[in-house]
């Protein structure tokens, strides 16, 4: 794909030294520049804010009946705790 971008004299002069300096083309050094600067953008996010952007936190949808999960966990403990104790 093809991106004009029209860049102000000093930049232009400062990115023209740099390719002949290391013999690079000036698309190779703009496209190196942009993958870093998105790079940097992806990295700031923390491996939760990652995780629950692919979907991976979260749980499934138990529906009004199945009640919370807290609700869900401390009725399985009730239960566990009953059974082992002989009670109800």
């Amino acid at each position: 794909m093809t991106t004009s971008v029209r860049l102000p004299n000093r930049v232009e002069q400062a990115l023209a030294a740099y390719c002949v300096e290391t013999q690079r083309s000036k698309s190779e050094v703009i496209i190196e520049l942009l993958e870093q600067r998105f790079s940097l953008v992806e990295s700031e996010a923390t491996p939760y804010e990652r995780a629950e952007a692919a979907g991976f936190i979260g749980c499934v949808d138990g529906g009004e009946a199945a009640g919370s999960y807290k609700e869900r966990a401390r009725a399985a403990m009730v239960a566990k705790h009953a059974a082992k104790h002989g009670g109800a």
